[in-house]
């Protein structure tokens, strides 16, 4: 494991565990659902060239057991960010986060604001994941409440094969014929999901689709890098073009056939492009204004 392991303590007793490696400006990289630091662990060879890069187990994630008062949602992690930028004396880090890493850092911007950071870049995420009547770049254009409330019944019953089927039967052609076909990389991913303790990702499941993020985007006033991929199995290219029009300061970047995670399909692409921009992010925010 690339990095030293380290870790902090929230302000209501939770450990979180944090991989910390490199030299330079900070750079904080915020995981997806279900995930841990692990998955930036192939990208993390490109950066800390560049940059002391901050990669957390978040609050509910990593396998490690629960010792805080309060329990995991989005809101909470959103104040675990704030205490890790304050445990280690973070000056303008440049925040990444993918998926439920994104809409953790939103939840941040929306209570804190963008005062300490450099810049952000955000990987594929939209900011509801539930649709409605005037809503459709939610979770695969079609996510109404209802439909939400019988997938966490189903992850209630069966968390594993509910997830499965989450990534496997959406927009992408290609997750669902290596479902079909039976891949070996579903079985991976089965093996995985199936060392996870459901509960706390379940609750955090709830705090995520119930939140909009839509209003803290005009807001943002720092610059921000937006990555999508053009073959997302949750999202369309007009999620990423709307998150572009509603940050006054963003760039959207498309990386075609690409899925959910285009970071992991095009790591090389990926680390050029944020190296790019975290140097640009972080010279503007030493420039007087």
């Amino acid at each position: 494991m690339r990095g030293t392991a380290a870790h902090f303590v929230a302000d209501d007793g939770e450990r979180i565990r944090v991989w910390v490696s490199g030299v330079g400006p900070p750079m904080v990289l915020l995981h997806e659902w279900a995930s841990s630091h692990v998955i930036w662990e192939s990208l993390v060879g490109g950066l800390d060239g560049h940059f002391t890069v901050y990669r957390w187990d978040a609050r509910g994630h990593g396998g490690h057991a629960r010792s805080g008062a309060e329990p995991p949602s989005v809101g909470r992690m959103a104040r675990d960010l704030a205490g890790l930028i304050e445990h280690f004396d973070m000056v303008r880090p440049v925040v990444v986060g993918h998926s439920m890493g994104a809409l953790t850092l939103w939840e941040y911007l929306g209570r804190y604001g963008c005062g300490r950071l450099s810049g952000i870049c955000v990987v594929d995420q939209s900011p509801c994941v539930v649709t409605g009547d005037q809503w459709t770049l939610g979770i695969y254009g079609d996510w109404p409440a209802e439909r939400d409330a019988t997938f966490v019944a189903n992850l209630e019953a069966d968390f594993v094969e509910t997830v499965i089927g989450l990534i496997s039967f959406g927009n992408n052609r290609r997750a669902r014929e290596r479902y079909e076909t039976g891949s070996s990389s579903v079985q991976r991913l089965r093996n995985y999901l199936q060392g996870l303790d459901p509960q706390p990702l379940i609750a955090i499941w709830k705090s995520l689709a119930a939140a909009d993020y839509r209003p803290v985007l005009p807001s943002i006033d720092v610059p921000a890098l937006l990555i999508y991929g053009s073959e997302s199995n949750y999202y369309g290219v007009e999620t990423g073009e709307y998150v572009r029009r509603n940050i006054p300061r963003a760039r959207l970047v498309i990386y075609e056939d690409a899925d959910h995670s285009p970071h992991i399909a095009r790591p090389q692409r990926f680390v050029a492009d944020l190296l790019r921009f975290a140097t640009e992010a972080g010279d503007a925010a030493a420039t007087p204004r």
